[in-house]
């Protein structure tokens, strides 16, 4: 399945600011063993997990931002660097780039190569949810899910002064026949 195909997901997961906290729990926990002395967020959707780890394991965090859309939709077939992995990274021992989701596997792969370009020796990658396609996996990972993974951040968006459902979320639900 290629990214973005709303259509075929099976199903609807939709994530709670509760269910958020639990699964950013489970994170810091397979976390905590491996010496993590810096956390990578990669922005957007990525800065909310990666500052929560980063918080509960007393370490620093660094944004970075990969994308492939432009003011909210989707316009790159694979990830651009919008927001390069900064100078105080160089030389730290381990490194958790960490995602919202994997789908593809692009953003974190990439993600991944600059970490490493700042001398980082080992880098691991983590997400709150991964799709069975993602290539490669995500290191750590609290769910696994080829539904339609919809974040509390994501779920409502302000436009013309009134908050409404995401328009990506809602085609996403019309194209799976769910409506909210």
């Amino acid at each position: 399945m290629k990214s973005y195909d709303y259509a075929n997901r099976q199903g609807v997961e939709k994530i709670s600011w509760e269910r958020f906290g639990q699964m950013t729990h489970k994170l810091v926990e397979q976390l905590a063993l491996e010496k993590v002395d810096v956390v990578i967020g990669i922005a957007r959707g990525g800065l909310i997990p990666a500052t929560a780890v980063a918080a509960a394991l007393r370490c620093e965090m660094f944004p970075i931002r990969l994308t492939r859309r432009m003011h909210d939709k989707v316009v790159h077939s694979t990830p651009v660097v919008l927001l390069d992995v900064a100078i105080q990274v160089a030389n730290r021992k381990c490194a958790v780039v960490i995602d919202e989701i994997a789908d593809t596997g692009q953003t974190l792969t990439r993600a991944v190569q600059l970490v490493k370009r700042r001398g980082v020796p080992r880098v691991l990658t983590a997400t709150l949810a991964a799709h069975s396609w993602s290539d490669p996996r995500p290191d750590f990972s609290v769910l696994d899910s080829d539904a339609l993974v919809i974040f509390p951040w994501d779920e409502e968006v302000y436009i013309d002064g009134q908050w409404q459902v995401h328009p990506e979320i809602d085609k996403a639900l019309q194209m799976q026949g769910n409506l909210q």
